[in-house]
């Protein structure tokens, strides 16, 4: 806290009055970045015309967040699921929130792809089973999941001629979630 009113050319007491101590200050600028992810990846997704383009176009934007501040980044999810106190138990979790607007907001297209072409991600399952199978409403979760792993592991790889670009990376999560790993083809 000293370095950081240091550096803001204030005193530690600021801190203390508006954030209560170091865990509220790190909660606070976690919230504010979990905003700024969120904005950006639903603003990807407005802008596209399709439920496919629009999980590429947020996959896209996570992905040049996470890329673009790895500090960052990293010190997101660590907030988000630090232990709280008694106190703070009654407030939202900052990460867990982003996470559930991302999922609800993905879960609505595929909804209505699933409702329009009768599709199930079991290909066993039968045309009168696409509606009745409650399995896919597990579907968005488990897709920020991955999205969320992949991305790691693609972050953490040693930069060099096999490590995908943003778009290629983007492009492969998007045909995995959305066409399965055996029927997806790698862009070039």
């Amino acid at each position: 806290m000293e370095d950081i009113a240091a550096a803001a050319d204030t005193s530690k007491s600021v801190y203390y009055r508006y954030f209560g101590d170091k865990t509220g200050l790190q909660r606070a600028m976690a919230e504010v970045v979990i905003g700024q992810m969120q904005q950006k990846v639903l603003d990807a997704a407005r802008s596209a015309s399709t439920p496919r383009e629009g999980l590429h176009a947020m996959v896209l934007a996570y992905l040049q967040m996470a890329q673009t501040s790895p500090s960052v980044y990293a010190f997101v999810p660590r907030v988000g699921v630090a232990e709280t106190s008694a106190a703070e138990n009654s407030e939202q979790d900052t990460l867990a929130h982003f996470l559930t607007g991302i999922t609800e907001m993905v879960s609505a297209p595929m909804r209505a792809r699933r409702l329009t072409t009768g599709s199930s991600p079991d290909p066993s399952a039968g045309p009168d089973d696409a509606g009745s199978d409650p399995a896919p409403l597990y579907w968005p979760g488990a897709a920020i999941g991955m999205v969320r792993a992949a991305g790691e592991h693609w972050l953490s790889s040693p930069e060099g001629p096999d490590k995908p670009s943003e778009e290629h990376m983007a492009r492969s999560i998007t045909g995995w979630l959305f066409d399965g790993i055996s029927r997806s083809r790698t862009p070039q």
